[in-house]
């Protein structure tokens, strides 16, 4: 049994920091994606992404480079960008994880509400890998 103190919820009374997403993200259409290679270098990425909660999601293909780069070291920078990757705004660190299938459909669901092409299934019939941002 839990019991609920007035004015109190669980972060509060166990001093933990919920991550929320950036005001400065918050709305995009686009965000640049820094994935680090393993001698450290940045490489910078526009994406199509989607927030639900605290979380930021977004799709790819396995077999490009960034699920790679991601695999080898899941800290990351996003900022909000261009289509083409200008970047308009502050970086901010975070975490990506891969999503297992079971925790997709949240995800896809949230791309797919915000942006009408990513409904034309013969367009996306190569992503088959979901993440999960969480900002720092």
């Amino acid at each position: 049994m839990c019991i609920a103190l007035p004015g109190k919820n669980r972060s509060t009374l166990y001093n933990i920091g919920m991550a929320s997403i950036p005001s400065e993200i918050h709305g995009q259409r686009y965000i640049s994606l820094a994935t680090f290679r393993k001698n450290g270098a940045a490489v910078y990425t526009p994406i199509w992404f989607a927030e639900a909660g605290n979380k930021l999601y977004f799709m790819t293909n396995s077999k490009l480079g960034k699920c790679k780069r991601i695999r080898n070291n899941p800290q990351v920078k996003i900022a909000p960008c261009t289509i083409r990757g200008k970047i308009t705004g502050p970086e901010f660190p975070a975490t990506v994880r891969f999503l297992p299938p079971e925790e997709t459909a949240r995800a896809r669901q949230a791309i797919n509400a915000k942006y009408w092409l990513a409904r034309v299934p013969f367009l996306w019939r190569n992503t088959d890998t979901y993440f999960e941002i969480t900002p720092a």
